[in-house]
């Protein structure tokens, strides 16, 4: 597996070089790749189906942005470190459909963390990671026919407050929220983003560089979803 440890300056890029890599690894038959990046800046992530209104308390406080993948609402920000994980798939195999995509990497990705915090990690929600009952990480996927895009965001050391001053509670929960408020339902890992880099890095394989990313399709998506108020505010 190849590995990219690349941010762009906006969240544009960001979000359109997820589903580049994915665009250009489904047409060129390219290797499988992991990639982390960070967001200098706070932004809304609206899951791929979701309707803003239902999620973002002020359009205009911060940009809003949808990314392809589903999955829930999500505040990024300076101390969020997110992943990308560009996957084949094949007809039988553990990736072979979304919910046996879900138990082979969220357990893969709960055995790494496990590892690095020293403490149980469990699986809940289908794609939540946590600590206890407290939410560290939230993941979704997108697929092709030969590839698949799975990624998520680790809280390293967020403001946690700002959950609540930008985003809803959300209408849809997983059980095991039991209705807390985001402040009594997240938290942050108190590790090192270079220390979940590297346990993540080494349960996946992912050794060699990439050398290059898909700089042509990413300006695409940029101007032709990733910018456009059409794309981020669909529904």
């Amino acid at each position: 597996m190849k590995i990219i440890d690349h941010s762009f300056q906006t969240p544009q890029e960001n979000l359109a070089c997820d589903e580049a890599l994915l665009d250009e690894s489904e047409a060129s038959d390219g290797p499988e790749v992991l990639r982390f990046w960070t967001s200098p800046n706070p932004f809304v992530v609206l899951g791929y189906s979701n309707a803003w209104k239902d999620e973002v308390k002020d359009r205009h406080a911060l940009p809003v942005l949808r990314r392809c993948s589903g999955g829930g609402t999500v505040l990024q920000g300076p101390g969020c470190l997110n992943y990308t994980l560009i996957l084949k798939t094949t007809p039988e195999g553990p990736l072979s459909n979304i919910r046996s995509t879900n138990v082979y990497v969220m357990e893969r990705q709960r055995a790494a963390l496990e590892k690095a915090l020293g403490k149980e990690v469990r699986v809940q929600g289908h794609t939540d990671l946590t600590v206890g009952d407290l939410k560290f990480s939230g993941n979704a996927q997108r697929r092709k026919k030969n590839r698949l895009l799975f990624h998520g965001t680790f809280l390293i050391d967020f403001d946690l407050s700002q959950i609540a001053r930008f985003l809803k509670v959300p209408g849809k929960q997983p059980a095991y929220r039991k209705g807390r408020p985001h402040k009594e339902f997240v938290t942050n890992l108190g590790v090192s983003a270079s220390r979940v880099k590297e346990t993540v890095a080494k349960a996946w394989h992912a050794e060699d560089g990439l050398e290059r990313w898909p700089e042509k399709r990413m300006a695409q998506l940029v101007a032709e979803r990733y910018s456009r108020k059409d794309w981020n505010f669909k529904f």
